[in-house]
């Protein structure tokens, strides 16, 4: 799956653009065509710990998942949106195959 990552402010390492790429990869066994992910990191300026903000915008045939995340880190952020987007698309197949 192809994935666009772009970082807000700051450049991204590469161990995390891998990650996220891992993660998004994953998805492909849950819904098998997705067609990209537009990933978005920011950093929020706050005292506040849980500063990492990850957006995932996830593009299948005929509609678009929006997830996003905030916390500690973009690694636990992209797990949160892994799983979030994970039960959309088995929603999505579930819609699909019900009218089959």
């Amino acid at each position: 799956m192809k994935v666009n990552t772009q970082s807000v402010n700051f450049v991204a390492d590469q161990k995390l653009v891998d990650f996220i790429q891992k993660k998004m990869d994953k998805l492909d066994q849950f819904f098998d065509k997705v067609i990209c992910a537009d990933v978005y990191m920011k950093v929020e300026n706050t005292s506040e710990k849980e500063n990492k903000i990850l957006e995932v915008k996830l593009s299948v045939p005929g509609d678009e998942f929006m997830v996003k995340k905030q916390c500690k880190t973009f690694e636990e952020a992209t797990d949160s949106a892994s799983q979030s987007l994970e039960r959309l698309l088995k929603k999505r197949k579930e819609k699909l195959r019900a009218h089959a």
